[in-house]
């Protein structure tokens, strides 16, 4: 239905936009947290994207065990470059996953508790397509954090 290329192009249209939202911010705007209760810094939300990037392509895709500390995602504050950083090295493991990929056939790893009754735990393929839609949900938190943060919210009466 879509090919590997294509949906590695959609990927990296959004990391890159998540990296330039990042470049943009610097390093102490990238750690500050909007005012709002519950709400996440841009690193934190970058980190994140990672920490999904990671699981679902590394285990549930291919097979290897991930460790991963999810709330110490959220958590995670840092210097920017090092992220960006990060960021292409996580991507370029993710699109070796991708690459082996085989879309109808059921995850090769373990697939957390709340999925594996659902079409994300049932096929590689979905669990691709539910990294994307993490990541797609998670750059427009992030721009839209990234516009609270430099105050471009504009107030109405």
């Amino acid at each position: 239905m879509i090919t590997t290329d294509g949906y590695l192009y959609l990927v990296d249209r959004a990391l890159d936009g998540m990296a330039a939202t990042l470049t943009e911010l610097g390093d102490e705007l990238a750690n500050a947290r909007p005012g709002a209760a519950g709400t996440n810094s841009p690193y934190a939300i970058v980190t994140h994207c990672l920490g999904v990037m990671a699981f679902w392509g590394g285990q549930v895709v291919a097979g290897r065990d991930v460790t991963r500390d999810r709330a110490a995602e959220f958590e995670a504050a840092g210097p920017v470059a090092p992220l960006v950083e990060r960021m292409r090295a996580v991507r370029e493991r993710f699109g070796a996953d991708v690459a082996g990929c085989a879309p109808e056939a059921p995850p090769k790893g373990e697939v957390p508790p709340k999925y594996r009754d659902t079409p994300i735990g049932a096929a590689q393929g979905v669990a691709l397509l539910h990294v994307y839609e993490e990541l797609a949900q998670h750059r427009g938190h992030l721009d839209l954090t990234r516009d609270v943060l430099l105050g471009r919210v504009e107030k109405t009466v």
